[in-house]
Order: structure tokens, then C-alpha cells, then sequence
């Protein structure tokens, strides 16, 4: 997407929301280090709060039922194939034009999504389980 948001807001999922709080959250250690490195805040959706994540779950919703029943029937080998077929596909909804809006998905995202997104990192993240060798 070449960028990062100002503000994550997941689920209220037990793998990155150890003690649910409207105001302050405890996201697990790692959701944390990934959120400081990318310099983004964690506001975990509400619990039992649809309207917290309808249009983001509708628009999942979507994309799973097109690219999910095109590829019903055929058989993929290996990861790889797999995640080209997906990559193929997922190019048509996101320029299908809307019914009742001007556009497509990716007009309105380079229109009002791509400007307000944040750099991302200039340094990647260091594998924790890498050691330095001595020279």
C-alpha cells in the first residue's frame, strides 16, 4: 500500500488484546513492538460494536466470496501458485465500479486513503533471534 496508517483497529482478539479497555488497551508484546515500529496506535473495536468494523467486514466479505468462488473448483500444488492466482484476482474488484458512488475501490483509495497514510519505517525490524558474529 506503500504506507502506514495513523491508527490500527483490530478485533478483540485474544492474540493482540490481552485486557480489554475503551480507553487503555493491553495489546500483547509483540502487537506492541510491531505498532512502535511502524510508529501506528492500537484502539481494539468495542466489544459486541458492529458498526466499530461493518464496512471494513463487509468489505472482506466481498472479496472472499469473489475470489473464493472463482477458485472453488480448481487445485493448486503449492503456496506459490496459490498466491498468483489470488494476486490476479484480486485486481477486479478493487476496479469494478461502484453502483451508487463515482469510481472504483482504487480510485478512492489513491483519492482518500494513499494521502493521509504515514511513511513507512526507512529501518527494517531486526530478527530477535539473529546474533551479531564476532569478525
Amino acid at each position: 500500500m506503500g504506507g502506514c496508517p495513523e491508527v490500527l483497529v483490530p478485533d478483540n482478539l485474544k492474540s493482540g488484546v490481552s485486557k480489554v479497555c475503551r480507553y487503555e488497551p493491553d495489546v500483547l508484546s509483540t502487537y506492541a513492538e510491531m505498532a512502535a515500529h511502524y510508529g501506528v496506535g492500537v484502539v481494539p473495536a468495542r466489544v459486541r460494536k458492529p458498526k466499530d468494523e461493518a464496512k471494513v467486514e463487509a468489505g472482506v466479505l466481498l472479496v472472499e466470496r469473489w475470489i473464493l468462488g472463482r477458485l472453488r473448483n480448481r487445485l493448486f500444488c503449492s503456496l506459490g501458485r496459490l498466491r498468483r492466482a489470488i494476486a490476479e484476482l484480486i485486481k477486479d474488484p478493487n476496479r469494478r465500479h461502484f453502483k451508487k458512488l463515482p469510481g472504483c475501490r482504487r480510485s478512492a483509495f489513491e483519492a482518500q486513503d494513499r494521502p493521509a497514510l504515514k511513511a513507512l519505517p526507512a529501518v527494517t525490524a531486526v530478527n530477535r533471534s539473529a546474533r551479531p558474529t564476532a569478525a
